[in-house]
């Protein structure tokens, strides 16, 4: 009775697993595939702006309406991560204008990544 109690908890634990994994590999995808579709640097930061904030609705109410350095501030929430004092400062203007630096999207995504994953669900 004992064995198979044990058998039925690694089994539970297994699955458990497995399911975060794979929803840590979809999420992961969801990201990458959105970043290869985009030829330009500033198509690359739409892409990871609209990511953004498709992940903050599941948060926060009409999080995809807001705009400025209130959603800077939302994308750090209570503590510093980088957009409303560092590179995530590009989400302002980068998607909109023509001559946005590779460097600008490169220094963007790292902290896109992280913020997606977080409120995708992914730790």
């Amino acid at each position: 009775m004992l064995a198979a109690a044990l058998a039925a908890l690694a089994l539970v634990a297994w699955a458990w697993h497995r399911r975060r994994t794979r929803h840590r590999a979809r999420i992961d995808a969801l990201f990458d595939d959105a970043l290869a579709a985009a030829c330009t640097p500033a198509e690359r930061i739409a892409a990871m702006s609209d990511l953004l904030r498709r992940a903050a609705r599941r948060h926060h109410a009409g999080a995809d309406r807001t705009t400025g350095e209130a959603w800077l501030a939302l994308l750090d929430g209570p503590r510093p991560r980088g957009f409303a004092d560092g590179p995530g400062r590009v989400l302002l203007e980068g998607p909109f204008r023509a001559d946005v630096a590779q460097s600008d999207a490169d220094a963007l995504a790292p902290l896109a990544r992280a913020r997606f994953r977080e409120w995708m669900g992914v730790r």
